[in-house]
């Protein structure tokens, strides 16, 4: 048995056979009455196939990938990954107290995930909630393994809210009525790009796509971008690759805050903070990277710069986000590691992009990181970034950050 604590995410197949069936048992003690529930959710992180919602009233999937048994205050869920169709590639695991009362009461909820002789158990009490009247138990994802999330923060509006977050209704709740068809957020960031930088307005229908999706349209938050300068960054550099990067940051800068503009760092064997980048002087923002790399090295060393931009944004007032492009494995891997652990007390969310077709080292590990406080970092890989659609690439640098928003929300961390 191997104890897991809230925040630890780690690959299935480090502990369990994600190849074969498994079993995820819930119980939960206390004086309230409780129920369990397992959403499939696609890869829009919505529930869009609803006979992949397993509950008391529909205790089997439709090919009977998972299978529900007990209920109420203990519930077990078979659950066999393998047979999942391709567009379910999330199960959320959760718990709901019905009538009055919230989590906060609860003397004990544990889930632990068996199969043969292995298994991983998370062991919680009322302390580990407020006022939650549903909660993420865990979450079973795929991102190029199949991994496991302790997630344990919830919804204070109880189930309904919970459904609603991943696109569902509860049957007992009346539908929302409809959004304007006109959002501000939008038409404000159109407008502004149409008047001072026209050549990237193009990008702010593809950034408010992916703003809606995340439900991040009214997020305030500040903007870092940290690039690489080693040697083998040069064709990037060359060929325009850095500067289009810079182009497409922009308009999240704008749009998550009111100044418009977000701080640039280059990192080599040492780091180097540039002016900020403005929607002045965005066009001319990617350095001379050979005089850049002689003045701080060829190097790949994140160490100085993740030091300044923690100490830059620990103490701030809102979020920050900080995207990282790099094209391989930094040095003083272990250092990085335990100034990223210690950040995750901090209202900083680290996104880093790998382009380079190559081993990223610790960077790599980012998701099953132990120690922290909150999953404060992810990592994905662009194998060619100027390929990707505006669409996809703003999902996927935005992907993580409301969870994350969402559980330091919860901490008290922002």
């Amino acid at each position: 048995m191997t104890e897991i604590k809230r925040g630890f995410r780690g690959k299935i197949d480090d502990h369990l056979n994600s190849a074969s069936e498994m079993t995820v048992e819930i119980s939960v003690a206390g004086s309230g009455k409780y129920d369990s529930c397992c959403f499939g959710i696609d890869a829009a992180d919505k529930l869009s196939d609803e006979s992949y919602m397993v509950f008391f009233n529909q205790p089997a999937s439709p090919q009977r990938e998972i299978v529900l048994s007990g209920g109420g205050a203990s519930t077990s869920y078979s659950v066999n990954l393998a047979k999942l169709p391709a567009h379910i590639c999330k199960l959320v695991f959760t718990v709901s107290i019905d009538g009055d009362g919230d989590m906060s009461g609860v003397q004990r909820l544990a889930v632990a995930l068996s199969q043969g002789g292995g298994a991983l158990s998370l062991q919680m009490t009322g302390a580990d909630f407020r006022s939650e009247k549903a909660v993420i138990a865990i979450e079973i994802y795929k991102k190029e393994f199949w991994r496991v999330a302790a997630v344990a923060s919830g919804f204070n509006g109880g189930l309904p809210e919970l459904l609603k977050n991943y696109g569902g209704v509860a049957e007992d709740t009346a539908p929302a009525p409809p959004e304007a068809p006109v959002k501000p957020s939008k038409v404000s960031l159109e407008k502004r790009l149409e008047k001072e930088a026209p050549q990237l307005v193009s990008l702010a229908k593809p950034l408010q796509v992916s703003l809606e999706k995340h439900k991040l349209t009214d997020v305030t938050a500040q903007v870092a971008l940290l690039i690489d300068i080693s040697g083998s960054m040069g064709r990037m550099f060359r060929g325009g690759t850095v500067q289009r990067i810079i182009d497409k940051i922009v308009p999240l800068a704008m749009q998550f805050d009111d100044n418009g503009e977000f701080e640039l760092w280059y990192f080599g064997s040492s780091a180097k903070r540039m002016p900020p980048v403005t929607i002045r002087n965005y066009s001319s923002a990617a350095a001379d990277w050979v005089q850049l790399m002689s003045q701080y090295g060829g190097g790949t060393n994140l160490v100085p710069a993740v030091e300044e931009i923690a100490d830059e944004y620990k103490n701030g007032k809102i979020p920050a986000y900080v995207l990282c492009i790099t094209d391989g494995a930094t040095t003083k891997a272990g250092k990085v590691k335990k100034l990223i652990s210690e950040a995750s007390a901090y209202p900083i969310f680290w996104q880093f992009i790998g382009v380079g077709r190559a081993n990223y080292g610790i960077l790599e590990q980012i998701d099953s990181m132990t120690g922290r406080r909150v999953d404060n970092a992810n990592f994905f890989v662009l194998d060619d970034i100027d390929q990707v659609d505006n669409t996809e690439l703003y999902s996927r640098m935005l992907a993580e950050f409301p969870s994350w928003l969402r559980e330091a929300g919860r901490l008290g961390i922002v």
